[in-house]
């Protein structure tokens, strides 16, 4: 399939030695003119030697290795920095563990012209998420009515499958977000909001969990709520902090 943007996929991992190689060759099946950036926050389980065997294999996969585990906020800044520095001009970002299905990538490219940021949204379609156990369906909806509420967004605000339009969003805006774990999704994509970006959205489909176990505990629940209230209480008082000052004169602010 041939793209009309440079296109990188990025994929941040921790202890994914069991999806790692999978993932990347269903990726590699969607036949796509597109790069692979893998992000390991030094996996104790091996994972990144996984990694470095494919890119031995594939010149089309590249790798960043972390220190230790810092955080999925911080994962996601370091591999968009390192998709402008590379001149891609769209991002797609995705988990390693098939909560987010290799199949939806060809639908985020073909939307691509319709927005400056598109999201897989699990909201759109009721039963997307019928599979879930109580806990993570709990906390995923609790998560979605709270930035409704609390920052007006309509959107699916806390999940990470998203392709960015680089080449229409300001780099330093994704500076902006001081979130290093989840709370960077929704504080980014509010920023993002609040800065006059497009965002539309598109209905998948998340399975029961099928690889790994999920990596949200209820202490990273709970940051998460503290954040959203100190946004809430920023929005209110100080909204000015969210709002990037190097916009070009054709970029708009929302008031």
């Amino acid at each position: 399939m041939t793209m009309p943007y440079k296109t990188l996929i990025f994929i941040p991992t921790y202890n994914e030695v069991e999806n790692v190689r999978v993932i990347y060759e269903q990726i590699k099946k969607l036949n796509l003119d597109a790069d692979i950036l893998f992000c390991d926050d030094h996996s104790p389980d091996g994972t990144g030697g996984v990694i470095d065997e494919i890119c031995v294999q594939d010149q089309q996969v590249f790798a960043i290795h972390r220190q230790g585990k810092l955080g999925i906020g911080t994962a996601h800044v370091r591999g968009i920095d390192w998709a402008y520095a590379q001149g891609y001009q769209q991002l797609i970002t995705m988990d390693c563990d098939f909560s987010h299905s290799p199949f939806y990538i060809k639908k985020f490219i073909e939307l691509a012209e319709a927005g400056d940021v598109i999201i897989g949204s699990r909201y759109i379609q009721e039963d997307s998420l019928k599979e879930w156990n109580f806990y993570r369906k709990f906390l995923t909806h609790l998560g979605h009515f709270l930035t409704k509420v609390l920052l007006k967004m309509p959107y699916d605000a806390t999940g990470a499958f998203r392709l960015y339009r680089l080449d229409k969003i300001p780099q330093g805006i994704f500076h902006l977000p001081h979130s290093k774990g989840y709370s960077f999704f929704f504080e980014s994509l509010y920023i993002l909001m609040l800065n006059g970006l497009t965002i539309k959205e598109f209905s998948i489909h998340l399975p029961a969990r099928t690889y790994g176990h999920s990596k949200m505990t209820l202490k990273g629940a709970y940051q998460s709520l503290l954040h959203l209230l100190q946004m809430y209480c920023t929005t209110l008082f100080r909204r000015h902090e969210f709002i990037y000052m190097g916009l070009t004169s054709e970029q708009t602010v929302k008031s």
